[in-house]
């Protein structure tokens, strides 16, 4: 990663992975802060009140709104368009589902450590 002060929102429905994912991130050092939301209607309130973040970690199945309507809604909204998302999941079925409405990457859960800071340094600029 080049930038050394991301701000990273992690929406994902399971406070566990929310937990590792933020964990992994903080011990890269690259990384300033980890926002949490819990489904894709969460993180819109946060990418609407915040205008700070830097890339998103996606989970795909979630309740309210799931990852697929999110990315849909982001990659609709001029100001938020431009954000890079990594779609994370259990799903393998969804890969071009998400890869066909704007995802910039995909990772299969159980995320490893080296392959999450490989997939970030591949969309931050």
């Amino acid at each position: 990663m080049k930038r050394t002060d991301l701000v990273v929102l992690a929406v994902d429905d399971d406070l566990i992975n929310l937990k590792l994912l933020k964990s992994m991130l903080m011990k890269n050092g690259n990384v300033k802060e980890v926002v949490e939301a819990k489904n894709g209607s969460d993180a819109i309130g946060v990418l609407k009140s915040r205008n700070d973040i830097d890339l998103i970690l996606l989970d795909i199945i979630m309740p309210i709104m799931g990852g697929i309507d999110m990315l849909k809604v982001v990659r609709a909204d001029d100001n938020l368009r431009q954000l890079p998302i990594i779609v994370l999941t259990t799903d393998e079925t969804k890969k071009a589902e998400a890869l066909e409405c704007g995802a910039n990457g995909f990772l299969m859960k159980p995320i490893r450590n080296d392959d999450l800071i490989a997939k970030i340094k591949t969309v931050i600029v």
